[in-house]
């Protein structure tokens, strides 16, 4: 929620959209948009890594890994043929999609990796999200830290420290040098993979070590990196595959534990999009752990998938009718104390009226289905008739039932703000009715003041603590 609420801060202050008409701008969601565009996608612009049959003269069998490559090339050969890579099947991947199908999206960016479920629902092909989007920092950078940590066993972590700060122009033209050798890992590779040392790296190792490259590369144990004639670092294949293990272990470990949820039984597909699912080392990876239980389909302009779905959403954004909140969401009460059911430190005694403080009314809960536009009514009573302004804490657990907002596990993530000023009544109890709207990618709220019908304003604010 405070990620989402920076973002819509930062479309105002860069004038995209006024805070007058906030409903100009629409928040989309990373894993909703790649599952939105998956659906769109016609048969020419996809590789699946199931298929085991013969396409336009190869095998993509022979070899997983360089499917996509061989795929490239094959198109540039043979412009006039817009069927490659793809089954004998007429119309699009998504018509053999029948009502409750599941698929899975896998989105592989540079520093997160995100999983979602999603179930079709027709007529109307209508998306239901069956598992909250989950993920951890199991993206592409992985494999730049451990090149960093390799540098580091060979140079020492000291001089690494210092070059970053000393020549960071130099570190960042080391890092895309990387970055695009890291690019031609695939698990068929037989030759090195050579990476561009800087000069000034050279230079200034030497300066601070007092010996070469070369010197330190013989001194380091570190056997598979060479140093070449013609000054480049030389990775043996292995090396380079070395780097990626321990991310993609992590991402292939998130999604066997996601395969083992009873939800998310019997899948029908598998998207892997984003930057970092071009990798052939991760489709191996996954096509290995899949063993054949669902289909993967790779877009091919996969980096781009996502940026292609927040545009189909933002033309209809009711395409998704049922999402999970990902946290359980209340705010804190008084209630009537009850012997033996509310604890005695709780208990607060006001105008001879026994209360007990700190309770947790839940608006939503963990993980629970909640469709587009679904409202949560609640009312709150301003404590003095002469209030300004009503704040009331919002709450938010990853537990699904919470009893009080002072137990463990349970922090305020928000304010609910109702600006009740200028509609003051005559009536001897203020009622304000606030409307929650959770079904959408926000969290929005209204208030009415029961007595005028009056609107008040509501805003929740996640930023500020």
């Amino acid at each position: 929620m405070p990620a989402k609420q920076f973002m819509r801060e930062a479309a105002y202050k860069s004038a995209l959209v006024s805070r007058e008409n906030p409903e100009q701008l629409i928040i989309a969601l990373e894993p909703e948009a790649a599952s939105i565009y998956c659906r769109k996608l016609r048969l020419h612009q996809m590789v699946d890594l199931g298929t085991q049959t013969t396409q336009n003269g190869f095998s993509p069998t022979e070899n997983v890994g360089s499917g996509m490559t061989q795929a490239k090339e094959h198109v540039r050969r043979n412009r006039q043929s817009r069927t490659f890579l793809v089954e004998n099947v007429i119309g699009e991947l998504w018509s053999e999609l029948e009502e409750g199908d599941r698929y899975v999206v896998v989105d592989c960016g540079g520093g997160t990796v995100d999983l979602t479920v999603h179930q079709i629902r027709l007529p109307e092909g209508h998306l239901k999200e069956l598992y909250k989007a989950s993920g951890g920092p199991y993206g592409s950078l992985g494999i730049d830290y451990e090149f960093e940590k390799l540098l580091c066993k060979i140079f020492g972590q000291d001089f690494i420290d210092q070059f970053k700060i000393k020549r960071p122009a130099a570190w960042v033209d080391l890092m895309i040098a990387f970055e695009s050798r890291k690019r031609a890992a695939a698990p068929d590779r037989t030759n090195p993979l050579n990476i561009n040392l800087p000069f000034s790296f050279i230079d200034y190792y030497k300066k601070f070590r007092g010996h070469s490259v070369e010197h330190a590369l013989r001194k380091s144990n570190v056997d598979f990196v060479k140093w070449s004639s013609q000054g480049m670092l030389r990775m043996s294949p292995d090396a380079m595959n070395s780097l990626f293990k321990p991310t993609i272990d992590h991402i292939i470990q998130h999604l066997t534990e996601l395969f083992e949820k009873p939800e998310v039984s019997d899948i029908k597909f598998l998207f892997l999009v984003g930057g970092f699912a071009e990798s052939p080392l991760l489709q191996q990876a996954v096509q290995n752990m899949l063993q054949g239980r669902s289909r993967i389909i790779i877009p091919h302009d996969v980096g781009l998938t996502i940026l292609k779905g927040a545009v189909l959403f933002g033309l209809d954004p009711s395409v998704i009718k049922v999402r999970r909140s990902p946290l359980t969401y209340g705010v804190g009460v008084l209630n009537r104390f009850v012997e033996g059911k509310h604890p005695p430190e709780k208990l607060l005694v006001k105008d001879g009226t026994r209360w007990c403080t700190d309770v947790f009314d839940t608006f939503i809960a963990a993980d629970q289905s909640v469709a587009l536009g679904e409202m949560v009514k609640r009312s709150y009573t301003p404590a003095k008739p002469s209030q300004q302004v009503i704040v009331i804490h919002v709450y938010c657990t990853e537990k699904e039932i919470a009893g009080f907002i002072s137990e463990p596990g349970v922090r305020k993530c928000g304010t609910l703000r109702l600006d009740v000023s200028g509609t003051e009544s005559t009536a001897p109890r203020r009622e304000i009715q606030t409307l929650m709207q959770f079904g959408d990618t926000e969290i929005r709220a209204m208030a009415v003041d029961v007595s005028t019908g009056r609107t008040v304003k509501a805003s929740i604010d996640f930023l500020s603590h």
